[in-house]
């Protein structure tokens, strides 16, 4: 006898009920959701499914990562450190300087060679050394686990830079992640203009605070100079390291101040202690204010200042100050980023779309409707009031997750629509063939169910393993199917071996037939 147990029938129709609740967001239209937000419980579905580039309108950018910039910023940092503890040991050498991803050091003394290793080693455990014959000649390089963490370090807090940048713009629903080694997909819904977008993205936004040489030569290991930005002629030689930089700020927004339009900073507790040290020590001394290589302003330290709190004056409009008030917010990119391809696709052609991938929906539904009732009767009206809760159960889902429907995603879902009367086709089919054994009604439909259930199991679980794959190792348009078809195999096994079965089980106990209507 096929028998459901109380809990789990309850079980099936609150998952029904939650999911047609839960798609209804969906179909409603965007002046219905603002009604709904507007006059209805804030704990009422209200969330929609995510479209994307290609069903929306937006623009797509693909940034390469400068990671060679971060190990030769790392091969550098290695001399600075090793120079003074070559210092301390009494190491004599006649030139140290930077190589592909390391450096290279020239002795005056081959005895000195296990100092140098010794050296190194504290430095950087990881470092590939080798040494020349005659021991004169050390190099030190970046191993090639040390070259793949910098990579993935450097990657993982680009993406979360581009990511804080793009939110603090206020573009909704952006699309950023990774792809192959040095690359970053960011696509933006609903942005039809991505210059303002890409001139946020291409400024690296380093911040520091230098003094400025009163000797004014430049000539010095120390000393340096850099445009003056309000005047790119005017050069101003400053020292060449950082009293502070930006990784110390904690907040930055655009103010006034006497009608000019100024940045405001505040540094978190070290950079305050720091800042007020430096002001008090260097009254009267100009103090450069560097953000990317160029010199926004120069002012004088007239007093100690120790509140935590200063301001970033210029030339700057009242856009301008907004724009750096967000870069500095969101933080500096750890490596330079570069444009390699831009697409925008037009809201309409997105609009398009959106009509075609409804149509060819419902067409599909359709026609596995006609097929399924004229092939099996009543139990094919059960499978095809099923596909219909199965299609509110994928939206429903999506919209939970805030998933990003894609035109490859609605393919995706065409082809779960064709997927989700399989395996009742074949308990159908199963059910058939007890039938013809001579089985009761009842007995038939309980081992077609039983017999069948490892045929579907099997049947869903290469489906979903696939699909899985998909979504691992593709990129862009493949993800997008990918998370459609997960979702709709997790649906329609959960529809066809419930919800169909309660259907069935409900009309056999009602209506205790003496045939089976197929």
């Amino acid at each position: 006898m096929i028998y459901i147990n109380r809990w789990k029938a309850i079980l099936v129709i609150v998952a029904c009920v939650l999911s047609l609740a839960y798609s209804a967001p969906n179909v409603i239209g965007k002046d219905g959701r603002e009604w709904l937000s507007a006059n209805m419980p804030s704990w009422l579905p209200n969330k929609t499914v995510n479209l994307g580039l290609d069903l929306r309108g937006g623009s797509h950018l693909q940034l390469q990562v400068d990671v060679d910039s971060v190990i030769r910023t790392r091969a550098e940092d290695l001399v600075n450190q090793a120079r003074p503890d070559l210092r301390a040991e009494k190491v004599g050498y006649t030139k140290i300087m930077t190589i592909p991803g390391g450096l290279r050091l020239s002795l005056k003394a081959g005895e000195d060679i296990n100092k140098v290793r010794r050296i190194l080693r504290k430095i950087d455990g990881l470092l590939d050394i080798v040494v020349s014959e005659d021991n004169q000649t050390v190099e030190a390089t970046f191993s090639e686990a040390s070259l793949k963490q910098i990579r993935d370090q450097t990657i993982d807090q680009s993406i979360e830079i581009v990511r804080r940048r793009v939110d603090e713009s206020g573009t909704k629903e952006p699309n950023i992640s990774r792809q192959g080694d040095d690359r970053i997909i960011v696509q933006l819904p609903g942005v039809d203009n991505p210059e303002y977008i890409k001139k946020m993205l291409g400024q690296t936004a380093k911040l520091s605070f230098h003094l400025v040489d009163m000797g004014g030569d430049a000539s010095g290991g120390g000393v340096r100079s850099l445009p003056l930005a309000e005047n790119p002629g005017q050069m101003i030689p400053i020292q060449r390291k950082a009293l502070l930089t930006g990784d110390m700020l904690v907040n930055a927004q655009p103010a006034f101040q006497q009608g000019a339009s100024v940045v405001s900073f505040r540094l978190n507790a070290v950079g305050a202690r720091k800042f007020c040290d430096v002001t008090r020590a260097n009254v009267n001394r100009p103090f450069a204010i560097v953000l990317d290589n160029k010199v926004l302003s120069a002012p004088n330290i007239n007093e100690a200042i120790c509140g935590g709190a200063a301001i970033i004056s210029g030339n700057f409009t009242v856009q301008e100050t907004n724009d750096l008030s967000i870069l500095l917010r969101a933080g500096a990119l750890p490596a330079p980023l570069h444009v390699m391809e831009e697409r925008t696709v037009g809201p309409s052609l997105g609009a398009d779309s959106v009509e075609a991938g409804k149509t060819a929906c419902l067409m599909a539904v359709l026609f596995v409707t006609i097929m399924m009732c004229s092939v099996y009767g009543l139990f094919g009206v059960f499978a095809s009031l099923t596909l219909w809760i199965n299609m509110a159960m994928i939206m429903a889902v999506m919209s939970v997750l805030q998933a990003t429907l894609t035109l490859p995603g609605i393919a995706g879902i065409v082809l779960t629509i064709g997927l989700a009367v399989d395996a009742n086709v074949l308990i159908y089919e199963r059910m058939k063939e007890e039938l013809r054994a001579g089985r009761s009604i009842a007995a038939a439909l309980d081992h077609a169910y039983k017999r069948a259930l490892t045929t579907i199991t099997d049947s869903n679980l290469t489906s979903l393993i696939a699909a899985l794959i998909l979504f691992s190792f593709g990129t862009g348009p493949i993800k997008g199917f990918a998370v459609t078809m997960s979702i709709g195999v997790a649906t329609s096994f959960f529809c066809a071996l419930m919800l169909t079965r309660l259907m069935i089980a409900t009309w056999l106990h009602q209506v205790k037939p003496k045939a089976i209507p197929v």
